[in-house]
């Protein structure tokens, strides 16, 4: 019976307290509303532009570089 309450105490309870948790937090969830979602994607669009415009000026600054140390 050791073995048993073992396997229990270390894999049964937390999966149980996981999946308690998780429909309590899924429960808690609420859908955004038009202006909660556009404030998020516009931030999102956002986020993306300036990501891009650093790798361009990244791969901008690199490609100069590059041909001045290979000696193309």
């Amino acid at each position: 019976m050791e073995k048993s309450e073992g396997f229990n105490e270390f894999a049964i309870q937390p999966l149980k307290q996981f999946a308690k948790d998780s429909m309590h937090f899924v429960k808690k969830c609420t859908k955004p509303d038009r202006k909660e979602f556009t404030m998020v994607a516009k931030a999102t669009g956002i986020g993306f532009f300036i990501m891009g415009f650093i790798g361009f000026f990244v791969k901008l600054v690199h490609i100069p570089i590059n041909n001045i140390l290979v000696g193309n």
